[in-house]
């Protein structure tokens, strides 16, 4: 069996594990593999780079304090330094992404999925940030203006441009006192799977962090373009079927910020990855109908079409 780093003999002794299978999606740049125990169980191993590892720690401290919330996530087993890396040890979870089996669903189901997902996203944000976090409204105004200045910089625009940059001027004071907690970090319908009893598990927490609770929604342009009636779901169970008018506007803001940096995102990942955004862009600017509406297009009000 290949010794993946130094120390690995002795998680395979403490564990009795007997076989090393290689995952390769996702996008973390972690090493990820589907380890076996000597009598079947199967694990996931996470080994975090050294040039990242140093938030692993925290990493599995806070994927711990979501498991004892009963949030359906790969459970956290141990964890440990690995000549530098960073290991992490996590229950394996037999099921399929949702981002697969969501066509083949109902729509009744494609929106009851999206309520356990908006259900269990509360849950996550009832964890508090630290109290020493910087202030959400200094903090978040000088992100967008590093974007701003990524989108000024990039040499591919799209087409209503200035009037999503005229929205997010118009609007930063929307980000004052709000509210900071514990965030996934990449809350999509691609970091979902659905377990072989049919129930909603997430994953990948290795972009938490902390910070508006709204802006967590950022990712959800990922859910609508797969099924409005998941997207929508998410909102609806998060916010138990009573929306407040000012988180539209506050995702438009948020939305808009993640928008202005994608395409330079995308750039040194190549055309695939540029046309993807591009294609996102235009979705973006279809739901808000060109920056004339705050409550998209994609939202079916409690799941009604």
């Amino acid at each position: 069996m290949r010794i993946l780093f130094p120390g690995f003999e002795r998680l395979c002794e403490k564990y009795g594990i007997v076989s090393v299978t290689p995952l390769l999606k996702g996008w973390s740049g972690d090493q990820k593999y589907c380890v076996t125990t000597v009598d079947g169980t199967k694990y996931l191993l996470r080994i975090t780079p050294k040039e990242k590892a140093a938030s692993r720690p925290e990493c599995f401290r806070m994927q711990q304090a979501v498991a004892a919330l009963e949030v359906p996530i790969c459970q956290p087993i141990d964890c440990g330094e690995c000549d530098g890396s960073f290991c992490i040890l996590q229950s394996w979870i037999d099921g399929k992404d949702v981002e697969e089996m969501i066509p083949t669903l109902s729509d009744a189901e494609q929106y009851a999925y999206g309520l356990d997902a908006g259900r269990i996203l509360k849950k996550i944000h009832s964890i508090p940030a630290p109290p020493d976090r910087p202030d959400w409204e200094t903090r978040f105004n000088a992100k967008i203006d590093r974007k701003i200045k990524m989108y000024a910089d990039c040499p591919i625009k799209f087409d209503g441009d200035n009037a999503l940059l005229q929205y997010i001027e118009n609007n930063r004071h929307l980000l004052k006192n709000r509210p900071q907690c514990f965030q996934h970090g990449d809350y999509h319908i691609g970091n979902m799977m659905i377990d072989k009893t049919g129930a909603l598990r997430i994953i990948d927490f290795d972009r938490y962090d902390f910070g508006d609770p709204w802006e967590e929604f950022n990712r959800i342009v990922w859910c609508a373009q797969a099924s409005p009636l998941f997207a929508s779901g998410i909102v609806d169970g998060y916010f138990e079927n009573a929306v407040p008018p000012e988180f539209w506007k506050l995702l438009l803001l948020y939305i808009g910020s993640n928008t202005l940096s994608s395409l330079p995102w995308a750039i040194p990942f190549g055309e695939k990855e540029i046309n993807t955004m591009l294609t996102q862009t235009r979705d973006i600017m279809d739901w808000y109908d060109g920056l004339k509406r705050i409550v998209p297009k994609w939202y079916c009000d409690n799941g009604t079409v």
